[in-house]
């Protein structure tokens, strides 16, 4: 498969402090072989200035072309995530953050096995290779890692990062999925039912990572955690 364009899925809640950062960093970024890229950003239902900020981008960089769609109300990264995936147009489509967490200039290194027509899925991994990691938290890595074990039990992958946001697929395997979960339980749900795919192709790359704390706007916590662990015995087991 020739891929002509990359679909770009911005979930944005209260991001207008940084929102024009990450924007920015996107239309920078030019990919392998000269892919296009198609932005597109789901404002859930922000309190703060993150419409403003989004439309005012817009009027100033009219040459970058962005789709901008809003919930009414505040449904969750993942309904955000899903609105914007089923809007995607492009062959590929991939999950960045508003934050600063991740470096689009990687873009290149998950899109490199797809453009070598060996891979349909590709996660970007904060644990593998020798990219920057900022340091935080313990408990927080110990978690990510629990949790990526505890779904590699069930899914039989041997994934590093299952919780990463970096999540390439292909656009037309991403939206058969039936995909229920509205806040961070996407992403065990997202691996467990693309694991089912018959013949999937799934690879994992190293990436950068540049983690927030709470008070500079880091929204995930415990309760999520939580949450994750319900995702993967659901979706696993019963197969939803």
């Amino acid at each position: 498969m020739k891929i002509k364009t990359l679909s770009i899925v911005v979930p944005a809640y209260n991001e207008g402090a940084t929102i024009h950062h990450i924007l920015d960093q996107l239309r920078a970024v030019e990919l392998l072989g000269g892919i296009e890229k198609e932005v597109i950003v789901v404002n859930d239902c922000s309190t703060d200035n993150t419409e403003e900020a989004i439309e005012k981008y817009r009027q100033e960089h009219q040459d970058f072309p962005i789709v901008y769609m809003k919930h009414k109300v505040n449904r969750g990264k993942g309904a955000a995530l899903h609105t914007g995936i089923a809007r995607a147009s492009g062959e590929y489509t991939i999950i960045q953050d508003a934050d600063l967490e991740y470096d689009p200039k990687e873009f290149n290194i998950l899109l490199a096995p797809a453009v070598k027509g060996v891979a349909d899925v590709v996660y970007g991994s904060r644990f593998m290779g020798g990219n920057a990691h900022r340091i935080l938290f313990f408990w927080h890595s110990i978690g990510n890692k629990f949790l990526t074990f505890l779904s590699n039990m069930f899914t039989n992958l041997n994934l590093t990062d299952m919780e990463t946001c970096y999540k390439l697929f292909r656009t037309d395997i991403l939206q058969s999925l039936k995909l229920r979960e509205n806040r961070f339980g996407f992403e065990p749900e997202v691996t467990a039912k693309v694991s089912r795919v018959p013949g999937i192709r799934i690879y994992e790359v190293g990436i950068s990572y540049y983690g927030r704390t709470f008070e500079e706007g880091k929204k995930i916590n415990w309760k999520d955690g939580f949450r994750a662990i319900y995702c993967i015995l659901k979706y696993n087991l019963f197969k939803s």
